[in-house]
């Protein structure tokens, strides 16, 4: 008997694994399951989820507006007449979809006539108001850095009821968002069609140019129309002809939309966000407001703005050029297109006229949907949508990134003389709770500098934990309301003030106590962040007092366990995906970030390459090749004859591998310390270096993000020109992820060592008694609990080694050599944490072979390639 094989509508004929990974997909969606899938990089990742996820989007909605399905149950009514009933439904439902579609088709049409006008010109409209060239905002007098009246809790408590979460948005724009959002400001009766909130699929990544990567994915899929639709659109709308184009909408920040130059002139986001609320408020004259915020005069560029986006696929770039062309917020026009999103009930046909049945997928960035904060501001709700998460191996790492916050005693210290600076100035201008609240602020700050100070003062160790109450333990602090003190910063826009009364008495000639830093971030406002961490659960987290070789001191908020800050997209999403090329080792994610989800609601899927086996040559090796046993331990790997034995077996490498090798190190330290000693000689021979630098040109990662690509370019340059290139890297660093190191680019993979964190950091330590303490508060043993701390150090350690040696192999025809220098990586340990698809390739005892035996299995894999 033939099993079912679902067409996914994919663009070209999928392999087998994309087939099993769409169809895995597909399942764990249908059935509200929280799913971990592993496809390696090249194997088509990206267009499987966007086909599994429409299709199965595709496929409900059609059951939810199918004619053939008695959502009502008519009981008793004659047949005829419920057959009648739903005809007559459903031809209003296709004729809905129909008028929508005839608009896009319009736009669509229109530019593809008017591409060069819409990227390059402006309407030729009168730009008094309104106008894209920069203007300064003029100073005035001081009086515009005088807080505003803050003088009731009540009223405050109001406010906070609207935006519970202190952040960089305010509870002004969550009101723009609700107005934009609601139906009677949105729509025009008679000609536009109710925009309602149909399932969507929220897509994440790690960064705008990836989305970008997705988006260009996105539109090589073209799904067909609707069959029940066709049917009746034949019968009913003489054949007109319908486009099923997927509805799709890019969401940014500020930074990425903003079109006002008012306000991009800012500089950095936080200064972006705060420019963009400060011309919304009440007290901010007409002449100097926003001319591009939507309002009820520009309602119909709203709904252009809106018909625009979904009309073609678009990526963020893409949006910010249309708000430009209408003269209209994309960073709002976006938010109102999107909808706030509740719930896909079961519709009954009376109800069902309300809804279109539109394909909707949305993309962001990880930050806009993982912080809560953002999602409110945007007015994004999960509930019984789906979420899906590319390039998730990262993931509990950017959770805790996210929550986590580092301030210096330099930023306490310039925050504290910007403070007083401002409060001498405006002291008998502040009135009631600001004189208070400015007041506490300064005691707090005073506190928290005088307990990094005192901390570090009384220990040698360059990294201590320290409490709250020691944090908090100048005099007066614990009479301060911590919770209202955090309210008031983010309301009162304290931080705005002082910033721009410190630059503006600068300009004057004043001492103001600081250096001017126009475009940057108040050091208040990052300041304020750090405030805000210490209202955290006191489980979730630790603080860490901290001193760098210059003396430098910085205290450091750590979050400590992710799971709080994902459960709520969890419990909400109707499901979860997660997925990534090197997901391995997963026993993390049931363990620390989905706890609290039941086994059978989990699903964890993995799969080979779609390489031939013969295209992937993978040993562990364990000696040199004069025997010498390789072990990279931090114990061992400083000694000469290690650093020697390593540089003897990369020579044997490099001459037998040909093109590109990459070699990953453990740490920029330890790369740094290798190239010293090879750059040493010994008795009357020739250094190291030089003997490799004889094979091929050999290239060092640098620390410096801008250099990067110039050592890349030198890279690729020398192996196009036939020279062949050592590239020097290292785990977890820049060319670790998102570089591909295809074809000759990358024909060996070696990775020297593991790289295990420093587990005697203070911070690692807090981790691991943490996770340990969980596992006992959870019933289970201390011995159970020091296991899983153990599992999860080791872990770390192996997703950072897995996401480096997935960069071998990038499609179907490529081939490579991936080689993982230690002993270590032969114990089953170790090697069980490995991807599945090259684990498949290591030799079935994996016994760290012979250095010879590599070296010729190595000549005879390259010489079947030629």
């Amino acid at each position: 008997m033939t099993s079912f094989i679902r067409d996914f509508h994919h663009p070209y004929e999928p392999y087998a694994i994309q087939q099993e990974l769409m169809t895995a997909v597909y399942d764990c969606i249908a059935e509200g399951k929280v799913g971990i899938f592993e496809s390696p990089t090249g194997t088509g990742k990206s267009l499987s989820l966007i086909c599994s996820t429409l299709t199965w989007l595709r496929e409900e909605q059609e059951r939810a507006a199918d004619p053939a399905v008695d959502l009502d149950g008519h009981d008793g009514e004659p047949t005829w007449l419920g057959e009648q009933a739903r005809r007559q439904r459903t031809e209003k439902l296709v004729q809905h979809r129909l008028d929508l579609e005839s608009r896009l088709d319009k736009i669509r049409d229109n530019e593809a006539r008017q591409k060069r006008m819409y990227e390059g010109s402006e309407p030729a409209a009168k730009r008094a108001k309104g106008s894209l060239d920069s203007r300064h905002m003029e100073v005035e007098d001081e009086h515009q850095f005088v807080l505003d009246d803050y003088e009731s809790d009540s009223e405050a408590r109001e406010s906070a009821s609207a935006n519970k979460t202190p952040g960089p948005f305010s509870a002004a724009t969550l009101h723009l968002m609700q107005k934009l959002g609601g139906p009677s400001t949105l729509a025009t009766p008679n000609t536009d069609i109710e925009l309602t909130d149909d399932l969507k699929v929220f897509f994440c990544s790690r960064t705008h140019s990836q989305l970008t990567q997705f988006i260009s994915e996105l539109r090589r899929v073209h799904l067909p129309p609707a069959p029940w639709a066709d049917q009746e659109r034949g019968s009913s709308f003489n054949g007109v002809q319908q486009r099923n184009v997927v509805k799709h909408l890019p969401l940014g920040s500020r930074k990425n939309l903003c079109i006002n130059p008012q306000v991009l002139n800012a500089g950095n986001a936080v200064a972006i966000n705060e420019r963009c609320l400060d011309l919304q408020q009440p007290s901010t004259p007409q002449d100097k407001k926003c001319t591009f915020l939507p309002n009820k005069d520009n309602e119909v560029l709203v709904n252009d703005f809106r018909d625009h986006a979904l009309a073609k696929i678009r990526d963020v770039e893409d949006l910010g050029i249309l708000g430009k062309h209408l003269r209209i917020c994309p960073y709002y026009s976006a938010r109102a297109t999107i909808k706030p999103s509740e719930v896909f009930p079961q519709k009954s046909w009376a109800e069902m006229d309300k809804y279109l049945t539109e394909t909707q997928i949305v993309t962001l960035p990880y930050q806009l949907l993982l912080m809560k904060s953002a999602r409110e501001a945007l007015g994004i709700s999960l509930k019984d949508h789906v979420v899906v998460i590319d390039e998730a191996h990262n993931l509990m790492d950017a959770i805790s990134s996210m929550y986590s916050i580092a301030v210096t005693q330099s930023q306490l210290n310039r925050c504290q003389a910007q403070l007083r600076a401002y409060l001498q100035k405006f002291r008998k201008r502040l009135q009631g709770k600001n004189r208070v609240y400015v007041t506490q602020t300064v005691r707090l700050i005073d506190s928290i500098s005088e307990c990094l100070e005192k901390t570090m003062s009384a220990t040698r160790n360059n990294e201590i934990q320290v409490s709250v109450s020691d944090l908090m333990g100048g005099k007066g602090v614990d009479q301060i309301n911590l919770y209202k003190l955090v309210r008031y910063l983010g309301q009162s826009k304290l931080a705005r003030k002082v910033d721009s009364y410190i630059d503006f008495a600068l300009q004057k000639g004043a001492n103001g106590g600081s250096d001017s830093h126009g475009g940057t971030t108040p050091v208040l406002t990052h300041v304020q962040g750090f405030l805000q961490s210490l209202m955290n659960p006191a489980a979730e987290g630790r603080f860490f007092a901290e001193r760098d070789e210059s003396k430098a001191m910085t205290l450091k908020y750590m979050l400590l366990d992710p799971t709080f800050h994902f459960k709520e997209v969890v419990d909400d999403a109707r499901a979860v995906v997660l997925a990534g090329g090197t997901m391995s080792p997963m026993g993390d994610y049931a363990r620390h970030l989905f706890s609290y989800v039941p086994p059978e609601r989990l699903k964890t899927w993995s799969c080979g390459h779609i390489i031939p086996e013969g295209n992937l040559f993978v040993r562990c090796i364990g000696q040199s090749s004069y025997g010498m046993e390789l072990d990279f331990s931090f114990a061992k790997r400083e000694s000469m004859p290690m650093i020697d034995a390593l540089g003897n077996c990369l020579l044997h490498m490099a001459a037998t591998i040909p093109d590109g090798l990459v070699v990953f190190f453990p740490s920029y330290a330890y790369l740094t310390y290798v190239l010293t000693q090879w750059q040493t000689l010994t008795g009357n021979s020739i250094t190291t270096r030089t003997r490799l630098e004889k094979l091929k040109p050999v290239f060092q990662e640098s620390k410096v993000a801008s250099h990067v690509e110039d050592v890349l370019q030198q890279y690729s340059k020398a192996i196009n020109d036939g020279r062949g290139g050592i590239l020097l890297s290292v785990v977890g660093g820049k060319l670790s992820e998102g570089i591909n190191f295809s074809d000759k680019l990358g024909r060996g993979v070696a990775v020297v060592g593991l790289p295990f964190p420093n587990i005697h950091t203070a911070q690692w330590k807090a981790k691991l008694e943490y996770i340990e303490r969980s596992i006992v508060d959870r019933g289970g043993s201390s011995m159970e609990g020091k296991a899983a701390g153990r599992e999860f150090y080791e872990n770390a350690c192996m997703r950072a080694v897995n996401q480096s040696i997935g960069r071998a192999i990038r499609h179907q025809k490529d081939f490579a050599s991936i080689l993982l220098l230690d002993r270590r990586y032969s114990t089953p340990r170790i090697a069980d944490k490995l991807p599945s698809w090259i684990k498949q390739a290591l030799p079935l005892a994996n016994t760290a072979p012979a250095f010879s035996e590599t070296v010729r299995g190595l000549r005879n894999f390259f010489q079947a390639k030629q």
